[in-house]
């Protein structure tokens, strides 16, 4: 054989190669598509049965009735996690957008009797229907400024509960991860961090609350307190993603608790806040007392020197920011602040035993504030 007709055999072979693996390649990219397709098409047609699914009754067969509490100051969100919870619904999602595509609102607190056979319209206008008026039975009012242990006291006096099992309850990580599910928006993991004193501290918002019956239990208390500031929250939402410091609901919190801790009848919150926004800008520590006597556990007329040195992640002379959490609950005056700090050069304050707050830009002048509106007080 010549080297051209060797040549050429070579080329013919290697040409029906190519052809062949050309035709494997096509195969596969054909076999790729038609799964792709196969998984896209299951997973619309998956998602399609699943949302049909949601939007019908749990039960059409079933109407048994089943006692739901919606809490006074509920979200549509809580709502709707309240009604999956009692099975009611079968998704709470499903259930709040569909309410956001109606756009329903207008739903009312009280004691409902639902069942599973209800449609998302039924259960709708239930709701909305107020068919529960009764009477105020009594009142549990939640100052600002008060610990989860005092809290607890103020309900105990009002309930007849035990305040230790108030607080065993409200410590309780099982019911706080229910909790959790309840209210996703403001309980996130950041309460369970191990630092944290009190998962709930801070979170039981200070309001006068109404019930209507005689001995609610623990969850019902508390769950009221939670959607009401669930509904605080909801309103600042927008601004806390936009906030560098305070960029989540318990951040906010916790700097709130600060300032209401801080604050006095005579105090602009909004320049405390600038004050702890400017230290923390500038790396220093935000050294405020409330945080050592919450660190300490006690009350204390006066924060001494030998009191700074409390070894805890929640004394400010010692660590760097925010501590781990809320040292207290905070009023919305408070929460605004904390998002809306006054343009000062501020660095430290004192406040005067008459209320009055003294601001300075330099540790000189807050030593000369110091001399001649503390130390003449002694």
């Amino acid at each position: 054989m010549s080297e051209n007709e060797s040549n050429g055999t070579t080329y013919k072979k290697k040409l029906v190669e190519r052809r062949d693996e050309a035709r494997v390649v096509r195969k596969i990219v054909l076999i790729a598509f038609i799964i792709t397709l196969l998984l896209i098409s299951g997973l619309i047609g998956g998602g399609y049965l699943y949302i049909k699914s949601a939007l019908e009754p749990v039960d059409p067969t079933n109407k048994k009735e089943v006692n739901v509490t919606i809490p006074i100051g509920s979200s549509p969100t809580t709502i709707a996690k309240i009604l999956e919870k009692n099975k009611i619904v079968k998704n709470a999602k499903v259930f709040r957008y569909y309410t956001k595509f109606k756009n329903e609102s207008g739903f009312q607190a009280g004691e409902y009797k639902l069942n599973q056979a209800m449609t998302f319209d039924q259960i709708i206008e239930s709701l909305k229907s107020g068919v529960i008026a009764k009477e105020v039975v009594f009142k549990i009012t939640i100052p600002e400024g008060k610990q989860l242990d005092q809290i607890a006291t103020i309900i105990a006096e009002k309930t007849g509960l035990k305040s230790k099992d108030i607080v065993v309850k409200l410590d309780d990580k099982s019911y706080i991860e229910e909790l959790m599910t309840l209210y996703p928006n403001v309980l996130t993991e950041d309460i369970l961090h191990e630092d944290i004193k009190h998962p709930l501290e801070g979170y039981l918002f200070p309001a006068t609350y109404p019930f209507y019956k005689k001995d609610p239990t623990i969850e019902e208390v508390i769950e009221v307190m939670l959607s009401q500031t669930e509904k605080i929250i909801e309103k600042y939402q927008a601004e806390i993603g936009g906030n560098e410091l305070v960029n989540s609901p318990h951040k906010l919190l916790t700097m709130a608790s600060l300032i209401e801790e801080e604050a006095t009848a005579k105090t602009d919150r909004e320049n405390i806040s600038s004050v702890f926004y400017n230290r923390i800008e500038k790396g220093m520590p935000l050294q405020t007392d409330p945080t050592v006597l919450y660190a300490l556990g006690e009350h204390k007329d006066r924060v001494l020197y030998e009191h700074l040195e409390v070894n805890s992640p929640y004394n400010t002379y010692k660590i760097q920011g925010l501590p781990p959490g809320p040292i207290a609950n905070a009023g919305e005056m408070s929460i605004s602040a904390a998002l809306h700090p006054a343009e000062t050069d501020y660095l430290y304050f004192l406040a005067a035993s008459n209320g009055q707050v003294f601001y300075s830009k330099t540790l000189e002048e807050h030593n000369v504030n110091k001399a001649k509106y503390i130390t003449n007080e002694d």
